[in-house]
This record gives C-alpha cells, structure tokens and sequence, in this order.
C-alpha cells in the first residue's frame, strides 16, 4: 500500500536530485525513514568526491548508520529517485532496509546516459565471462581468513 506520507518522502528524494544536479552533482536523491521520519537525506557526490562508490543511496545509509550508531537500517525504508544500481542495491540488502520505493527505472537511467543495466548484466554472467578479467588467486590460502572467522568467539555477525 502506498500512503500520502511515502509520496511525501519520495518527492524529497526527487527535490534532492534536482538540487544535486544545481551543485553540480548526479540527478540523483535518496531518504531513509525510519518511524515516519526522515533519518537520513543525501544527493549524489561521485564527482564532487571523486568517489564512484558515493550514490546517493550509499551516502544515505552511510548518514544513517552513523545517527543511528549501527551497521544495519532494520526498520527503515529507503526513498529513492531512481531504481538502485546493482552496487547500490547490494548495500541496501546488506544494512537490512526493510523497503524500497524508487522513481525512476533503470531503463529511464539508460536513457539519460547512465547505463546501470550493463551492470546488471554483467552479474548474470559467469566470472569467466565478464568484460572486466577475473582471476581466482590463492583461494585456498583466502580461505584461511574465513577458518580464522569460524573460530573467533566473540565476532560481530552482520
């Protein structure tokens, strides 16, 4: 069900990519709301950062981890003014927002010069298959990382 309150949230995460585009940023905004309030609010900084990893969404749930002093967003709903990127999306599944409402597709991103779907379809492929090379080196020594996980007793599971 979509309420008054979520097309509220969403135009603030459209105000915010068009006052991104004026600061020289991405068209793109995203709100995290937890209990009917905006936690947290960002635009695009991967040029004025000189950071591919700062979309919106990313800087967002970075903002409201930290007022939150926590690594997962559970019970938040993420607004964004476009359908999240493949990277973008794997960071809302991993801080456990619990919905996503978005504006614009991907296909629309497409259209405007932003080509996520190439993205998309690169994850589908096998690793030996992808435009990018990649290699598996030293898996079995890699592996010792994650025994050395399995025995520590008093890890943080996330």
């Amino acid at each position: 069900m979509i309420t008054e309150q979520d097309k509220t949230f969403m135009r603030e995460a459209i105000r915010l990519a068009k006052e991104n585009i004026d600061q020289g940023g991405g068209p793109f905004g995203a709100v995290i709301v937890k209990d009917g309030k905006i936690l947290a609010a960002s635009g695009n900084s991967v040029t004025k950062d000189n950071d591919p990893t700062a979309h919106a969404e990313v800087n967002a749930i970075r903002r409201a981890c930290r007022q939150l002093g926590t690594f997962e967003l559970t019970g938040c709903t993420l607004y964004t003014s476009c359908e999240p990127c493949p990277m973008c999306l794997g960071a809302i599944y991993w801080a456990h927002i619990d919905r996503i409402f978005y504006g614009c597709t991907r296909k629309d991103a497409k259209e405007a010069d932003f080509d996520d779907d190439h993205i998309y379809c690169e994850i589908g492929k096998d690793v030996s298959e992808r435009s990018i090379p990649t290699v598996q080196l030293l898996g079995e020594e890699a592996k010792s990382t994650f025994k050395h996980w399995a025995e520590t007793a008093d890890k943080i599971r996330y």
